[in-house]
């Protein structure tokens, strides 16, 4: 067998086995809060939380998952908050694209963590975005209050949630929110400042404040139902709109009011009917190395993600460390940045390192990403990206006046933008190849991708002097054999910070997708941004 092969083989293996460990954390994730907490749902006519969302959802239709790692290996003093209390996701009703968000109460009773309020606020922000109806399955014991001072009272925390309704409201924003188990406290105002606000009898409650809160703070002594039940707040209060016998007749009246919605002016991208890569897309397991410091032939990647395997370069002998140019996925027009990982020169006969960024690449990246703003075409940025490259030529050249220029294109930019990390995201290349910093519409990261300040190797080095002189200081005796294990310790600690769980699990990423997904999250993001129209792009002020 030739060695092409072997390593094509050793890189499927590998990168199959990565996706195998996502999967299996995810099968864990998705469970909740366990069989014990979701039998007490049960036991109460329920369904879970991912139950409701199936439910709803239109048979057999797409439906991608936002922050399923949200919360991962966090807070494990309190028993940890898988997806971080909440399931969300972009999928259809009635035919209709929408976000769903929906408390899980297997979780601390559906308690708001601090990962809880960020995840919820991206979804919002997702809806935002790309005008998209948003539906809030609410069921939540409110903020977890041994947290309260990470949750309460900043700009990014809970009460962002219901400035956001307001605001979706005036933007013309169709909220729906169904009641179908706890609303207490300030969570109350979500499902009332929603366009339609519906509640499950006999598990469906909502109030400012419960029973033993009241009898604390006034003396009255009253049960949650008669307080703020079903009946109550549909009969007397006339808080929410209808109620319903069980979770599923509530969540049929969702499915009827989204078929009544009206459409919107949409943004007007290109699509045509799709076609399937010509090259094998399960190939992109073994192409990607398995050592990630490995150069290889990045449009081998390209052409197992675009339609037809088509890929029309874009200053194809100029800036050959990102690669540019136009595509189709699933029948969408985009314009694709990707940093090139191949070992290429340049026009003098330089060699240029794969994966670094040049200023030559750095200046056709920005005129090509001011160009598909010109034409009205969403920009694909896939990212294996080492940083900008350093040194005195480079810092003669310009490095940073080129690298400024991209940024200030790709930030400006007013297309949909979508990130896909593919394997390393270093330093400043990460900023500059559109991450989570710079507003993708959806950023996604592959089980190989690495995501930090710079790699493990570089930064261990570094981290060792430091800590070696430290101790040095002190008037301590370093051994070679001291000093190793020191530097396997911290390359170990900083490894584990880069890998895509821990990015995921702080939602830098809004998903760990299996690349043979990819076209499917890219397609229905860009789907979901044609229902906002753009907004005129201004570049800003551009150095030459």
């Amino acid at each position: 067998m030739a060695k092409q092969d072997l390593d094509f083989n050793k890189n499927e293996d590998v990168n199959k086995q990565l996706w195998d460990a996502v999967k299996s954390k995810l099968n864990t994730i998705q469970k909740g809060g366990g069989e014990k907490a979701a039998s007490k749902q049960k036991a109460k006519g329920k369904l879970l939380a991912r139950e409701r969302v199936d439910y709803l959802r239109d048979r057999d239709s797409n439906w991608i998952e936002i922050g399923a790692f949200a919360g991962f290996e966090q807070y494990e003093e309190y028993g940890g908050c898988a997806a971080g209390g909440v399931v969300a996701g972009i999928g259809y009703v009635s035919g209709r694209q929408c976000v769903i968000v929906a408390n899980d109460a297997t979780v601390k009773a559906g308690a708001w963590f601090p990962i809880t309020g960020k995840k919820n606020l991206r979804a919002q922000e997702i809806a935002m975005e790309n005008h998209l109806p948003i539906i809030y399955l609410v069921d939540s014991a409110g903020v977890f209050l041994p947290m309260q001072d990470e949750i309460f009272a900043d700009k990014e925390h809970f009460g962002r949630m219901f400035r956001n309704n307001a605001k979706m409201s005036a933007m013309g924003i169709t909220q729906i929110a169904a009641v179908m188990g706890s609303c207490v406290a300030g969570g109350a105002y979500l499902p009332i400042m929603s366009d339609e606000a519906l509640i499950v009898e006999g598990n469906g409650s909502i109030f400012l404040a419960g029973s033993y809160l009241v009898k604390a703070a006034i003396g009255e002594t009253i049960d949650n139902e008669t307080l703020g039940g079903a009946k109550t707040q549909t009969e007397i209060s006339g808080v929410i709109d209808d109620k319903f016998p069980d979770d599923q007749s509530c969540l049929e009246r969702i499915k009827y009011l989204m078929d009544k919605l009206g459409r919107h002016e949409s943004a007007g991208f290109s699509r045509v009917d799709a076609k399937l890569p010509k090259k094998k897309e399960a190939d992109i397991f073994g192409i990607l190395p398995a050592d990630r410091a490995k150069p290889y032939v990045t449009r081998e990647i390209i052409e197992r993600l675009v339609d037809d395997s088509q890929f029309e370069e874009y200053k194809e002998d100029y800036g050959r460390t990102i690669l540019c140019g136009y595509a189709r996925i699933d029948g969408w027009a985009v314009g694709i940045v990707a940093n090139n990982r191949e070992i290429v020169k340049n026009a003098k006969g330089e060699m240029q390192f794969g994966g670094v960024i040049y200023s030559d690449s750095a200046d056709k990246a920005a005129r090509f990403i001011m160009n598909c703003n010109q034409k009205k075409v969403p920009l694909v940025f896939l990212q294996d990206v080492t940083g900008f490259m350093v040194g005195s030529r480079s810092e003669h050249g310009g490095i940073i006046k080129d690298g400024a220029k991209m940024v200030m294109a790709m930030s400006n930019s007013t297309v949909p933008k979508f990130t896909v990390i593919l394997g390393n995201s270093y330093g400043a290349g990460n900023y500059a190849m559109c991450g989570k910093a710079y507003d993708p519409r959806l950023i996604m990261a592959w089980p190989s991708a690495k995501i930090a300040v710079m790699g493990g190797d570089q930064a261990a080095k570094t981290l060792l002097q430091i800590e070696t002189s430290r101790l040095k200081g002190k008037g301590e005796e370093i051994t070679e054999e001291a000093e190793n294990e020191l530097l396997n310790r911290i390359k170990n600690r900083y490894e584990n910070g880069t890998k895509p769980e821990f990015a995921a699990s702080r939602l830098w990423v809004d998903a760990i997708i299996n690349p043979l997904e990819t076209r499917k999250w890219i397609s229905m993001g860009i789907e979901a941004a044609d229902h906002a129209p753009l907004a005129p792009f201004h570049p800003g002020v551009l150095q030459t």
